[in-house]
């Protein structure tokens, strides 16, 4: 078990799987994006008890579909819940506006975020309508963004709306 407090002590988050090795998830599925072509960014979506209940990855690229993020790719292999509020978001990157929204539109009630140097989305904004916000700072997902955008800075532009 792990547990997180957020926000002083009113709220709580158990973990039954540690938050790194539910983001070894997420970054197995952003290797796979990365491996296919297109942006790697990993999410995987757990239920408390740490069952997996969806993975997927950004396929922006691969699907030529701008709103297939690794978020909502694993928000839709989940299926159908009928509370979201107990699952947990694993993301190998701080999410977007647009995934920031997913979170708050299901009411999800944790995040767990593999690092956030290389783009800031809306994680702030997520901790202070109260959600728990697990950020890690992992090396590896901060090295494998890092490489990406040096390799490939127009697609990386292109997936957070820079022109």
């Amino acid at each position: 078990m792990f547990l997180v407090l957020h926000r002083g002590d009113r709220q709580a988050t158990v973990y039954a799987m540690t938050p790194a090795e539910m983001l070894d998830v997420a970054y197995a599925e952003a290797r796979k994006g990365l491996d296919e072509g297109g942006i790697p960014i990993g999410a995987a979506l757990f239920s408390a008890d740490g069952t997996l209940l969806g993975s997927g990855h950004n396929r922006r690229v691969q699907q030529d579909d701008p709103s297939v993020h690794a978020e909502t790719d694993a928000f839709r292999a989940a299926g159908r819940q009928r509370d979201y509020r107990s699952t947990i978001m694993v993301t190998t990157l701080s999410p977007c506006w647009y995934c920031s929204g997913l979170v708050r539109q299901f009411n999800i009630g944790a995040v767990v975020i593999g690092e956030s140097r290389t783009f800031t989305g809306g994680h702030d904004w997520l901790a202070e309508h109260g959600v728990s916000v697990t950020l890690l700072d992992d090396p590896r997902c901060v090295s494998m963004m890092t490489d990406f955008i040096a390799a490939q800075p127009q697609l990386w532009n292109e997936d957070i709306g820079v022109s």
